[in-house]
C-alpha cells in the first residue's frame, strides 16, 4: 500500500489564511448575518476553539478580517499595467472586477448593500476605501497629477455606477452577458467624461485626448 501522505502542520500565517478563504468563500454565497463560527470550522475542517484561537473577537473580527482580504483583491482588480490606450485598460480592469462580482455573488451583495447586523463603522471604512482606491488608480491612468473637483466627482460617480450595475445585475440574474455589461460600463465612462467636458477644461482636454487614442 502506498504510504499515508506525511502530515503538515500548518504555520500562524497558513492557518490563518486558510480560515480567512473558508469565510470569504461562505460570505460569498450567504449574507455574513446567517454565517456563524460553526460553519466557518466546518469549512475548514477545523475546531470552533481554534477559529476563536486565530480570532479571539469571535465572528465580527472575522467578518471584519475577511472583507479586508476581498477588499484587497477587489483594489487589484483596477491595478493595471500603465501600458497602451485607456480604455483597453480600462475594460480588462472591469474584466476583472466583474469576474469577482461573478464568483462571490451574495457575498458582494451583502457587502456593498450594507444593513448587516454585522456591518459598522470599521467595515463600512474597508469598502469606502475600494472605491477611493479604485478612483486613485483610474485618475492614475488618465495621468492626472492634480485632477479637480469635477474630474475627481466624476470619476468617483462612474465607480458608484458600476457598483450599482453589478447589484443590479446579480438581481437581473446576470444579464446581459458580463461582456456586453463591461463594454456598456466602459462607454458610460466615456460618456460621463464628455458631459463633464462642457464644464470643466481639464476634462475637455482628457476627452480629447481619449478620442485621439481610440
Amino acid at each position: 500500500m502506498p504510504a499515508a501522505p506525511a502530515y503538515r502542520r500548518l504555520s500562524v500565517e497558513e492557518r490563518r489564511s486558510q480560515l480567512l478563504h473558508a469565510a470569504l468563500t461562505l460570505f460569498a454565497h450567504r449574507a455574513p448575518e446567517d454565517v456563524s463560527l460553526d460553519d466557518v470550522a466546518e469549512a475548514a475542517g477545523v475546531s470552533r476553539p481554534l477559529v476563536y484561537r486565530y480570532f479571539p473577537g469571535g465572528k465580527q473580527q472575522l467578518y471584519e478580517a475577511a472583507l479586508r482580504s476581498a477588499a484587497e483583491e477587489l483594489q487589484r482588480c483596477f491595478d493595471e499595467p500603465p501600458n497602451g490606450p485607456l480604455l483597453p485598460r480600462l475594460a480588462r480592469a472591469l474584466d476583472r472586477y466583474l469576474t469577482f462580482v461573478d464568483e462571490h455573488d451574495a457575498g458582494f451583495s451583502a457587502l456593498l448593500q450594507g444593513g448587516s447586523v454585522v456591518e459598522t463603522s470599521r467595515t463600512t471604512a474597508i469598502v469606502d476605501g475600494v472605491r477611493r482606491a479604485a478612483a486613485e488608480h483610474i485618475l492614475s491612468h488618465l495621468e492626472v497629477t492634480d485632477p479637480g473637483l469635477r474630474l475627481r466627482m466624476t470619476v468617483r460617480m462612474w465607480i458608484t455606477a458600476v457598483e450599482a450595475a453589478s447589484l443590479i445585475w446579480l438581481d437581473e440574474d446576470k444579464q446581459p452577458p458580463v461582456e456586453e455589461l463591461r463594454d456598456w460600463l466602459v462607454d458610460q465612462f466615456v460618456a460621463v467624461l464628455s458631459v463633464t467636458a462642457d464644464r470643466d477644461p481639464q476634462t475637455a482636454a482628457l476627452t480629447q485626448k481619449l478620442t485621439a487614442d481610440s
